[in-house]
């Protein structure tokens, strides 16, 4: 989905899910706050994103890029302090206080050393990845972090799994045509084989299983979990529903999260609200 779309379909959907479902409306609420936040970034960021030589050109070094995403830590910071949960808000009036130098420091040692546990950062970080990904400019200095279970444009970790109807020719269910995983960084989508741990690496479908809870009000959300490494990651059906937006109905099935969290499993990337 190119450009604003993407931010505006989310947050759209966002609001719908918290008008429809009490038991996660305030988690869905903060959500659309903080889509609303990011397609700002995105925004200001993308005009700047198309390839030339003019030195308001985004590079792809987030060092020289910085600049152009200052601007924008401050209004971040001002939503989370206000729509989101206690412990976030607190975190976001604190770092109003924080001097410059160490935000800076704060993105840049994200940037290159990516943990989901680095909310501001991730938050701030992702639209400007995606916009550099929209225009096709490389990320710098994030190659190191690209095995073949990562992200093929930034080397970002899986944020979740995508089952689609594959396009005529594109290949079947049988092949793994119909399997994607989305970046947690640039949130871009790249296709994956079907039968493959993608933290791991594990091929033994014996190994590999699938979890969803039959009275969900998320029917189209399952589990997909690697006995190897005992660790997992959601997949959003998009043939059961085809209005799902993958990233939101991600957060919206957090009851998932909890029950795996039970079992002693590990999500392979936790998403940008911290489940």
């Amino acid at each position: 989905m190119p450009l604003v779309d993407f931010w505006t379909t989310g947050i759209a959907r966002a609001e719908a899910l918290a008008d429809a479902d009490t038991t996660t409306a305030a988690l869905l609420t903060f959500t659309a706050s903080l889509l609303q936040a990011q397609r700002r970034i995105y925004t200001r960021v993308q005009t700047a994103s198309v390839p030339s030589t003019a030195a308001t050109g985004l590079s792809g070094d987030l060092e020289t890029d910085l600049p152009m995403l200052r601007s924008s830590f401050t209004p971040l910071l001002d939503v989370v302090a206000s729509h989101g949960p206690e412990p976030l808000a607190r975190s976001a009036s604190e770092l109003r206080l924080v001097d410059r130098r160490v935000l800076d420091e704060m993105l840049i040692t994200y940037w290159h050393a990516p943990a989901d546990d680095q909310f501001f950062a991730k938050a701030l970080l992702q639209p400007y990845a995606r916009a550099l990904a929209d225009a096709q400019i490389r990320p710098a200095a994030r190659n190191h972090i690209q095995p073949d279970q990562r992200c093929p444009f930034c080397g970002g970790m899986p944020q979740l799994a995508i089952l689609r109807t594959p396009a005529p020719g594109a290949g079947t269910p049988a092949d793994g045509g119909q399997r994607h995983l989305q970046c947690a960084c640039c949130l871009t989508v790249w296709p994956f084989r079907r039968i493959l741990c993608p933290h791991c690496g594990e091929e033994d479908e014996r190994k590999l299983g699938y979890f969803h809870a039959a009275d969900s009000a998320y029917p189209h959300v399952r589990l997909e979990v690697c006995a190897t490494c005992n660790h997992y990651l959601k997949a959003i059906d998009l043939t059961t529903l085809g209005l799902a937006v993958p990233l939101v109905d991600e957060i919206a099935a957090s009851t998932l999260d909890i029950w795996a969290r039970e079992q002693g499993l590990t999500k392979i990337e936790r998403n940008l609200v911290g489940l």
